[in-house]
């Protein structure tokens, strides 16, 4: 390597491959819909990857399969652990229950409640711990020490990112075309994946995340080039990561082209216009990837975008709450 050449990452687009063959067995592909009703709204060619179609509703699944899949019979005898919002916790308990190993996953005491009976159906054990992630995150990297479990964490696992980076993969067969892919960013590890699979296949696929402005430690983080710790205040769980990733940090810094800030009333609105004119419940951060078209549409003339809907697992308090504003003086739609 010259002094040059940029240091190699450890997840590559051959990584993503073995990935894809590996998750044939236990996951199917999900749709690629166009709606011409988004197309009028953005201004362009609307494309929704329905990654809320997975059987937890969420992309997450996929890396957890994949490196469950992979882990050896030690780590599984000993089990797993994770911290989780969520989604993240869903993936690890379902790949857990597929593989026939324990899994532990700690929440937040606020944790959305049904992922949460979500994780418990699965069979997981379920410990609420701290009010924000990061709190229930460091419980477990401490708990994973004491008692020798396999710490699974949200993005900085290789096999995790090729794992998920497999939705691209399938985007991009279905749809070769796609100019720009807007993609949600909490810790990072679907738009990490997005861009390694994008930026092979085609370098001039621009690849755009999305945050809350209420959550915005990965995006500083990108933008500082170093990990910056942000209090975070979304509803959105899914973007509620208060410390940039460093694996998917690296990830990005390299191919990410931009990456946008949206508000909480710019995700509600998204949320609202998903279940109007899709037919499909998004949450939070499944919703932010179209809040992000949204917000950029004057750039998007012409062009064929493709949006990750990447969960579709909103409470139904939240739901009622969402269906109960839309109409009210104040309403962002």
């Amino acid at each position: 390597m010259t002094a040059s050449s940029p240091e190699p990452l450890p997840v590559t687009f051959r990584d993503v491959l073995h990935a894809r063959r590996n998750l044939r067995a236990y996951l199917r592909p999900t749709p690629l819909y166009h709606y011409p009703a988004l197309d009028a709204m953005v201004g362009a060619e609307v494309w929704v990857k329905h990654e809320n179609h997975q059987p937890v509703g969420a992309f997450k699944v996929r890396g957890g399969v994949h490196l469950i899949s992979q882990l050896d019979e030690a780590h599984r005898r000993a089990g797993v652990i994770a911290a989780s919002t969520g989604n993240h916790g869903q993936s690890v308990a379902y790949a857990a229950r597929l593989f026939g190993v324990r899994a532990i996953i700690a929440v937040p005491e606020d944790a959305n409640p049904a992922k949460v009976a979500s994780m418990r159906n699965l069979g997981a054990e379920v410990v609420f711990h701290g009010q924000n992630f990061d709190e229930a995150r460091q419980w477990v990297e401490e708990e994973a020490q004491r008692r020798a479990y396999r710490y699974i964490h949200s993005g900085d696992e290789p096999l995790l990112i090729a794992g998920v980076a497999t939705y691209a993969l399938e985007m991009l067969e279905d749809q070769p075309d796609l100019d720009v892919i807007f993609v949600p960013v909490g810790g990072g590890s679907g738009a990490a994946g997005v861009c390694i699979v994008a930026k092979t296949l085609n370098p001039r696929i621009r690849v755009i995340g999305v945050q809350s402005e209420q959550a915005p430690a990965a995006w500083r983080s990108w933008k500082e080039h170093r990990i910056v710790e942000e209090p975070s205040r979304t509803f959105a769980e899914g973007l509620a990561t208060g410390v940039g990733f460093e694996l998917p940090q690296r990830i990005l810094r390299r191919y990410l082209d931009d990456f946008i800030l949206v508000s909480d009333d710019e995700l509600r609105r998204a949320i609202i216009i998903l279940l109007a004119h899709t037919r499909n419940l998004a949450e939070g951060a499944g919703a932010a990837a179209l809040a992000g078209a949204l917000k950029m549409r004057h750039q998007l003339a012409g062009r064929r975008v493709g949006v990750v809907l990447s969960g579709g697992n909103l409470s139904i308090v939240r739901l009622r709450q969402l269906l109960a504003a839309e109409g009210t003086p104040g309403f962002p739609l």
